[in-house]
């Protein structure tokens, strides 16, 4: 989730120490948009499925770097954040594994068959995983709480007003309260 500029890194959206950025991220992971369903989602071709084991739908955010471009083959990548307890995984996963530039390792969970990208984990954020929400069952359900990397959005993305935005990577405290932030 950063730009291939090398001026930012992985490390620099949750610069707080590990511990500290579960406790604090602990509000956000635990989900807010409240659905009677079970939540499940997989990949294109259907032979990897995943259930998220919580109560409502998890936070959304949108990413406009050049990584997620490049990564969704899209303009930008939708992200849930969740715990990364609360997603099961069937079928074939491939375990995609990057160094970033920070040191940290990234883990990109990828359906085995299709190769479409289910879930990241990273070093940096032990306990957290970042779902791909187009991956969602009932992803057209979903609203994203913010955008960043916004200086890099394809010119023809048009953002609702009322929808936060940042140039870059959110200042942490900022988007984490965006993402606890209940939606109407």
């Amino acid at each position: 989730m950063t730009d291939q500029g090398g001026a930012d890194t992985p490390d620099q959206w949750f610069p707080l120490r590990q511990s500290r950025t579960r406790a604090i991220l602990r509000p956000v992971l635990a989900g807010s948009q409240a659905l009677p369903q079970t939540l499940t989602g997989g990949c294109r071709c259907g032979a990897t499925r995943y259930t998220l084991a919580l109560d409502a739908m998890p936070p959304i955010y949108c990413c406009h770097c050049l990584d997620c471009q490049s990564w969704s083959g899209s303009a930008f990548s939708e992200q849930a954040l969740i715990r990364e307890d609360a997603i099961t995984v069937t079928g074939p996963v491939v375990d995609y594994r990057i160094t970033n530039a920070s040191g940290a390792e990234s883990h990109q969970w990828l359906c085995g068959v299709c190769h479409a990208r289910i879930y990241n984990t990273n070093s940096a954020r032990p306990g957290i995983a970042v779902v791909r929400a187009g991956t969602l069952d009932a992803s057209d359900t979903v609203t994203p709480r913010t955008h960043i990397w916004v200086k890099r959005k394809q010119p023809w993305v048009t953002i609702a007003d009322d929808v936060p935005t940042f140039a870059e990577n959110a200042p942490p405290a900022e988007f984490i309260a965006i993402m606890m932030r209940a939606r109407a």
